[in-house]
C-alpha cells in the first residue's frame, strides 16, 4: 500500500459522514464508507487493493476497535439492559427458528443442499453495522436496550455455528477457538491473534474485551483515545475495505443466482420482522436484520475451501447488501418515529 492509496481511502471515507449530514435522511455514517468502497472496489473501478495485505491488515485492525468500542460502550451496569436480556435472547432464538425454517425452503428452491448455511445467515445480525448504526443516528431507550442483547448474541452464535454450516471438516477447531476467545477476555490483540489462529471472526475478540470494560468501566481518558484512533481512521478504513472487497460482478456471470441473492436478503428481513409478533417496532427489527461479518466470512471459506458453487458467494454477499439497504432505511425511519436518546438517557444509552 502507498501513501496515495491511503490518501485515497481517506477521501473515500469522508463520504459517509457527508451523506449524513443532512439530518431529515438519518444515514448512518457506514453507508457512505460502504457506499464509496463498492464504488472503488472490485465491484465498481476496482481501483482500491482488497487484496493488499496491509489494507487487510488496517481493516482487521478497525474491525476489532469497532467491536471493542461498542462492546465497551453496552450499558452492561444498567439495570433496564439486564432487564431487556430475557426478551432479546427469546427473539434471536425466534429469529433463528423462523430462518431454520426459510433455509430449507430456500435449499429446496435453488438445489444448492445449503440448507444449514442459509439458515445461519438468515438469522445473523450483525453488531459491527447496527451498533455504530445506533450511535449515527442517536436511537435510544427501551425497545433499543432490548435490542442490543438480541443482536449480540445472534452475531455470536451464528459465527460460532458457521464453521458447522459451511465447513464441517473444520467446526470443531473453530469452535473450540471461539470458546477460548469467549472465555479468555484479557487482551484484545491478543485475543484477535486468537482468532485469526482458530478460524474464528475477530468480532469475538474485540466485542467480548469490550464488554469485559464495559462491566468495570470504561476511564473517560481511554473513551476518549479510542474513539478518536476508531471513528477517525480504523473503523472507516474497516468499512471502505469492507466494501471495495465486494465483487458482485460474479453475478454477471451467473445472473441465475441474482434470485438466490434477493432471497436471501429477503428472508433474513422476514425472519427478524417476525419479532413484530414480540412486540418489537418493525423498525428496529428491519435493523437488526443487517448482515455483516458471516456472510462475508462465509463467502471467504466457502470460495476458498470449494464448498460453494460459482457464482454462489456472491449472491451471499448480495442478499448482505440488501439487508444492509433495509436497515439503513429502518435506522432512518426508527429516528422519525422518535426512537432516539434523550438528554437525560444519553448517559445510558450506548453510542
Amino acid at each position: 500500500m502507498t501513501f496515495a492509496t491511503l490518501a485515497l481511502i481517506g477521501a473515500v471515507a469522508v463520504l459517509g459522514p457527508l451523506l449524513a449530514l443532512p439530518r431529515g435522511w438519518s444515514l448512518p455514517v457506514v453507508f457512505g464508507e460502504l457506499l464509496g468502497g463498492i464504488a472503488l472496489g472490485r465491484t465498481g473501478l476496482d481501483v482500491l487493493p482488497a487484496h493488499d495485505p496491509t489494507f487487510t491488515f488496517l481493516a482487521d485492525l478497525g474491525f476489532a476497535l469497532v467491536m471493542f468500542v461498542a462492546g465497551s460502550h453496552v450499558p452492561v451496569r444498567d439495570t433496564r439492559l439486564r432487564a431487556a436480556l430475557p426478551a432479546g435472547v427469546l427473539r434471536a432464538l425466534g429469529v433463528g427458528a423462523v430462518a431454520a425454517v426459510l433455509g430449507v425452503v430456500l435449499a429446496t428452491l435453488s438445489g444448492t443442499g445449503h440448507a444449514p448455511l442459509y439458515a445461519v445467515l438468515m438469522a445473523s445480525s450483525s453488531a459491527a453495522l447496527v451498533l455504530p448504526v445506533v450511535d449515527s443516528v442517536h436511537l435510544g431507550g427501551a425497545p433499543v436496550l432490548a435490542l442490543l442483547p438480541q443482536v449480540a448474541i445472534a452475531d455470536a452464535a451464528c459465527i460460532v455455528a458457521l464453521p458447522l454450516a459451511v465447513d464441517p471438516a473444520h467446526a470443531g477447531r473453530a469452535a473450540l477457538g471461539a470458546l477460548a476467545v469467549l472465555s479468555a477476555a484479557a487482551v484484545l490483540f491478543a485475543l484477535a491473534a486468537l482468532a485469526v489462529g482458530t478460524h474464528v471472526s475477530i468480532m469475538l475478540a474485540g466485542f467480548s474485551f469490550g464488554l469485559a470494560v464495559a462491566a468495570v468501566g470504561e476511564p473517560r481518558r481511554l473513551a476518549r483515545q479510542l474513539f478518536a484512533v476508531t471513528e477517525g481512521f480504523l473503523g472507516p478504513v474497516f468499512f471502505v475495505w469492507l466494501g471495495a472487497s465486494l465483487d458482485l460482478r460474479e453475478l454477471g456471470r451467473h445472473p441465475a443466482l441474482i434470485g438466490l441473492g434477493a432471497a436471501l436478503g429477503a428472508g433474513a428481513v422476514l425472519a427478524h420482522l417476525a419479532m413484530r409478533l414480540t412486540g418489537q417496532p418493525a423498525p428496529l427489527a428491519g435493523l437488526a436484520a443487517a448482515q455483516l461479518g458471516v456472510p462475508v466470512a462465509a463467502a471467504t471459506i466457502g470460495a476458498r475451501t470449494g464448498l460453494l458453487r460459482p457464482g454462489e458467494p456472491a449472491a451471499l454477499l448480495l442478499g448482505a447488501l440488501l439487508t444492509i439497504a433495509v436497515a439503513v432505511a429502518s435506522a432512518s425511519l426508527a429516528a422519525r418515529r422518535g426512537l432516539v436518546e434523550d438528554a437525560a438517557a444519553a448517559g445510558s444509552v450506548p453510542p
